[in-house]
């Protein structure tokens, strides 16, 4: 099984970036655990940060037939990504919303996910562990396919 890791903009200073709200842990360590978690559990990962809505949407096309699910951190394009949460709709696996930060508890105008309608759901508020319980979450849910 192979599944797809998408880091929106600005997730690349993750460490530097509001620790107070996002912690110190790198990009790279992020990426690191979750390597080692799925080698543990004998899957796969492609990932890709990027600032550039675009390059995460040609992403999901480029994997729409490889993959069994996503993990994706929108960042910055949680309130305003049309575009890619059009292309969430079109992909044949799940995708589960992964925040650092809950979202909920921030400034009000980030409450709201155009993103958390299109994904099958969303994992915030536990700081990097978001991503490793959504790893396992995605595993489990291709297993169960």
């Amino acid at each position: 099984m192979k599944f797809l890791v998408l880091h929106g903009p600005n997730l690349n200073l993750f460490g530097r970036r509001e620790p107070h709200i996002y912690g110190t842990t790198t990009l790279a360590e992020i990426n690191s655990k979750l390597q080692t978690l799925a080698a543990e559990l004998g899957v796969e990962l492609e990932i890709l940060q990027s600032n550039h809505e675009g390059t995460l949407i040609d992403k999901l096309h480029e994997c729409i037939d490889t993959v069994q699910g996503a993990l994706l951190n929108p960042a910055g394009l949680t309130q305003h990504g049309v575009p890619l949460h059009d292309a969430i709709k079109a992909m044949p696996f799940p995708v589960l919303e992964i925040h650092m930060s809950n979202i909920a508890a921030r400034e009000p105008w980030r409450s709201h996910s155009i993103i958390s309608p299109a994904v099958k759901a969303t994992i915030q508020g536990l700081g990097w562990r978001s991503y490793t319980m959504g790893l396992r979450a995605l595993v489990e849910l291709a297993q169960d396919a």
